[in-house]
């Protein structure tokens, strides 16, 4: 087991995974990190999800609340970014982990192959 000071810890990665057990969280996270400078507006998640803006607002407000993304306003609208440049190397470590697990099915292995490609910056390669 762990122990008590070490369970403060546990949480803040077991929040991390939180914010990102949802697909349409994933795709939010994969167009940031492929955004230019890794800010986007709302406009354009909505229009790349194709989500409800109920829903969108939803997924960003988890992701907010469990630090994988900031926000700033800038007059009428709200931007999105990346809370740390990592976060798109673990979606390529994610991106990685889906590859090999769907070796074995080929049509599965070409879907993925077909999906947009995540950027990892020279900072989050470091």
């Amino acid at each position: 087991m762990y122990s008590a000071a070490q369970a403060p810890l546990y949480e803040i990665k077991a929040n991390l995974f939180k914010g990102l057990a949802h697909p349409a969280r994933i795709r939010v996270l994969e167009l940031l990190a492929a955004a230019p400078g890794t800010t986007a507006p709302v406009s354009y998640l909505l229009a790349e999800t194709g989500l409800e803006a109920s829903h969108l607002s939803q997924h960003l407000a988890t992701l907010r609340k469990h630090g994988v993304v900031t926000s700033s306003r800038s007059a009428n609208a709200v931007n999105y970014t990346l809370a740390h440049p990592k976060i798109a190397e673990l979606l390529a470590i994610a991106r990685t982990f889906l590859l090999d697990t769907l070796a074995g099915s080929q049509e599965r292995l070409q879907l993925a192959g077909e999906l947009p490609a995540v950027p990892v910056s020279a900072e989050a390669a470091s």
